[in-house]
């Protein structure tokens, strides 16, 4: 049984859910929902048992000092509840992020659904990112999926034809489908040629698109601003390598080529109009955010730096160290040796590219020839 002590009558809610690892490229969709978590200052009620779901071989449990006191944090999944207050309207967000569980993934989702039972969830919306032929210099194009044909016409989504391996965003969809309760998953598309977390302008994406569907303003905060840094740096490193540069050329030519017919006034009314709401909820000093992570007046940076993000070579999807520039030198001249071997390792041994090597794998089949994995259900039949 299910007890919920200490949470309010809720208003109009919705539970919005991410998990880390195969269905989180670039971390993108885990940090829309604690982006929330954090604006909203929410409050966790509740915590799956991590030793129903998780192999701790798997997601390790880590240990800290907390006033001279050893604390060991174990994998789990959490729920907290933010109230959305916009001033014209409030609702609650019931927000479930953790790790993609190890094991018995149907209790997972049975238990998640009872939380959602007993708080009067109205609808799920279930985020996620995945590799793509996608250029970083185009709007990140973020999938409205449903297996609910009434809701996919009521809210203007795809219904989802995938088939082939999924993991648990496809699995909890399925389990609301089948439990009864609206539900819809959100695709981010991050470029496989630069895929380490973070991805700002993913993010970015994914809050746009679900302030859209659940008719909600969310407040950006630096989010902006990092999305913009976040292109730069990546411009500046594709501009450093002539094969990556032609790659993403091809790509953005290949982007244009498709999507021109969507090129319509439906689009461009869309945006306006989030544009416009924006300007009479008068935005933070964020700024208002385009779907590509544009703003009016953004700091430059993200070029370089331990942090910078790194290239993929688009012919064997290995990661490519970042060229030093000039402030570089300068840079490592005040470091010592120690820092800078730990530069030049391959970016693939850094922890956190865990959840984006499945998705390479993935991406094929026993024969080695590419398929879209996981990356076909976020794109609906268009792909």
């Amino acid at each position: 049984m299910i007890e919920l002590e200490g949470v309010p009558e809720l208003i109009d809610p919705v539970m919005i859910c991410a998990f880390e690892g195969w269905n989180d490229a670039g971390d993108a969709a885990s940090t829309a929902v604690g982006h929330l978590d954090r604006e909203w200052k929410g409050e966790v009620f509740a915590s799956l048992d991590a030793e129903d779901y998780y192999d701790f071989q798997v997601n390790r449990p880590t240990v800290a000092l907390e006033g001279g006191v050893r604390k060991i944090t174990w994998p789990t999944t959490r729920l907290s509840v933010v109230r959305a207050d916009t001033g014209e309207k409030s609702r609650d967000l019931v927000l479930v992020r953790g790790i993609e569980p190890s094991m018995r993934w149907r209790s997972f989702c049975n238990e998640i659904l009872g939380y959602a039972h007993e708080l009067g969830v109205e609808m799920v919306v279930i985020l996620g990112a995945l590799l793509g032929d996608t250029p970083h210099t185009r709007p990140v194009p973020v999938s409205g999926v449903t297996s609910d044909p009434d809701l996919a016409r009521s809210l203007d989504l795809e219904e989802t034809r995938y088939e082939g391996p999924t993991g648990i965003v496809g699995v909890l969809q399925e389990a609301c489908a089948h439990a009864g309760v609206p539900a819809v998953s959100l695709w981010a598309a991050v470029p496989h040629y630069v895929s380490q977390p973070p991805n700002p302008k993913a993010t970015l994406a994914l809050l746009n698109r679900l302030e859209d569907l659940i008719s909600v303003r969310i407040p950006l905060g630096e989010l902006t601003e990092d999305s913009r840094a976040w292109q730069l740096g990546v411009d500046q490193l594709a501009a450093e390598d002539s094969e990556v540069a032609e790659y993403v050329q091809s790509l953005e030519e290949a982007r244009d080529t498709a999507e021109l017919p969507e090129a319509s006034g439906e689009a461009i009314a869309r945006e306006f109009e989030r544009y416009l709401r924006r300007r009479d909820g008068q935005p933070g000093p964020g700024g208002h955010a385009t779907e590509s992570g544009g703003l009016a007046e953004g700091r430059e940076g993200g070029t370089g730096g331990p942090g910078a993000p790194y290239l993929r070579d688009p012919a064997t999807g290995h990661g490519r160290p970042r060229r030093p520039s000039p402030k570089d030198e300068v840079a490592n001249d005040a470091q010592d040796s120690g820092g800078a071997e730990e530069d030049a390792k391959d970016p693939d041994d850094a922890q956190g590219t865990q959840g984006s090597e499945g998705q390479d794998a993935s991406r094929r089949d026993e024969s080695g020839t590419e398929r879209g994995g996981e990356g076909d259900e976020g794109s609906g039949s268009g792909r």
